[in-house]
C-alpha cells in the first residue's frame, strides 16, 4: 500500500499545506516553535537543525506522498521516540496511516538494541489514540498542561511500544 523513503527538502510544501490553523500545526508539532501561518521554510529549516531526526515520508502506489513522520534515537540507544506523525488530509480514513505507522514500526525495531517506541499526543486526539492502541502502544502518563493554546491547556499522552508486544505486519514495504 505505501512505501517509505527519505524526506527531501522538496516535499516541505506538500507536507505545510496539509497544516490548516494553528491547532492542527500544534496538535501535528507540540512544543516544536513552529509559528502560524506555517510555511515549508519552518519544515524545512527544522528538518536540516538536528541530523539525529531521521524524517520519512510515506508514498501512494502512484509515487504521491501520503504522510510524513519522524524516528528519534534516544540518548540511552535503547528506545525511539516517534513524532510529528502526519496523513495527507487527501487519504485520511482509508488505512494509508496505519500503514505508514506499521513501516515507521518496522524500521525502528529493525535494529535489535531498541527495546521501545514511545510517543506523545493530545488526548483530544482520539483516533490517534485508537490507533496507537490498535498498534500495541499503551498509556504510560498523562501530562495534564502539557501545551497552552488559546487560552485553554492541553493535555498529552505518553504512550509506549515495547518490542514484546509488537506483532509487524507484512502489508507494508520500506527502503
Amino acid at each position: 500500500m505505501i512505501e517509505l523513503r527519505a524526506f527531501e527538502p522538496a516535499d516541505a510544501p506538500e507536507v505545510a499545506s496539509w497544516i490548516d490553523s494553528l491547532e492542527a500545526l500544534i496538535t501535528w508539532s507540540g512544543n516544536t516553535g513552529f509559528t502560524w501561518p506555517f510555511d515549508a521554510g519552518q519544515l524545512s529549516g527544522f528538518h536540516a537543525s538536528d541530523p539525529t531526526r531521521r524524517v520519512h515520508m510515506a508514498v501512494g502506489p502512484d509515487g504521491t506522498p501520503v504522510g510524513h513522520f519522524l524516528l528519534r534515537t534516544e540518548p540511552s540507544g535503547r528506545s525511539v521516540r516517534l513524532g510529528m506523525v502526519l496523513v495527507s488530509p487527501t487519504v485520511r480514513g482509508r488505512g494509508y496511516g496505519e500503514a505508514m505507522l506499521e513501516a515507521a514500526l518496522g524500521n525502528a525495531f529493525a535494529d535489535p538494541a531498541i527495546e521501545q517506541v514511545n510517543l506523545g499526543v493530545y488526548s483530544h486526539n482520539a483516533g490517534a489514540i485508537r490507533l496507537y492502541e490498535r498498534l500495541g502502544f499503551r498509556r504510560e502518563s498523562l501530562d495534564p498542561k502539557a501545551t497552552y493554546v488559546a487560552g485553554e491547556w492541553w493535555a498529552a499522552v505518553t504512550m509506549n511500544l515495547l518490542r514484546d508486544a509488537w506483532r509487524p505486519h507484512t502489508r507494508t514495504t520500506t527502503h
